[in-house]
């Protein structure tokens, strides 16, 4: 019976011991423990429903009315980014805007390109190499998933305007009190 007892108190030690080393090389974050979660929503389409036409290249091109709900308190600013992760060479950027105001519940739909909005808000460069919404155009073939992610931060982004999805979210690390997903899907 005491080897039992050894052998469990043994799995306990290594349970934590495994825990820790997670923790220390970053794989478990406080942020993934503890954060808080965004609903998102579009109008014209709900979450994993095709896109309009008319936020795509076939159509107007112009960006959906996004809205959120959710923002923790202490947030400092929000951030959206728009991707594709089934483009044939990985994944496309198709919007990024940082920056925006806590209080930020909405974005209207045809939001115009400009780097810095009246805001403050600052848009950053998507893989068509343009500040602003890209919409989807996929190659012809299977549907193809559009993410719009929202990400409350506990400070701003010291970025320039027009910075890439990458340095945002290199930015962003550390400093997410809450985020959501919306999916819309389009095929041409």
């Amino acid at each position: 019976m005491k080897q039992k007892v050894n052998g469990s108190a043994m799995n306990v030690k290594l349970t934590v011991l495994s825990i820790m080393i997670l923790l220390l090389t970053g794989c478990i974050t406080k942020e993934d423990e503890y954060m808080e979660k965004i609903s998102v929503l579009a109008e014209g389409f709900n979450e994993g429903d095709m896109m309009p036409g008319e936020f795509t290249c076939k159509g107007k091109d112009i960006s959906p009315s996004i809205s959120w709900k959710g923002i923790p308190e202490g947030t400092k600013s929000v951030t959206l980014i728009m991707d594709d992760p089934d483009a044939p060479a990985g994944t496309f950027v198709h919007w990024v805007i940082y920056n925006m105001p806590a209080h930020t519940r909405d974005l209207p739909k045809g939001m115009l390109p400009d780097k810095i909005l009246a805001d403050g808000s600052m848009q950053g460069m998507t893989d068509f190499g343009e500040t602003g919404y890209g919409g989807p155009c996929p190659p012809p073939g299977k549907p193809h998933r559009y993410f719009f992610k929202v990400y409350a931060l506990d400070m701003k982004l010291n970025l320039p305007a027009g910075a890439s999805k990458s340095q945002v979210e290199s930015a962003m690390k550390g400093h997410i009190l809450a985020d959501g997903v919306l999916m819309g899907r389009y095929q041409r």
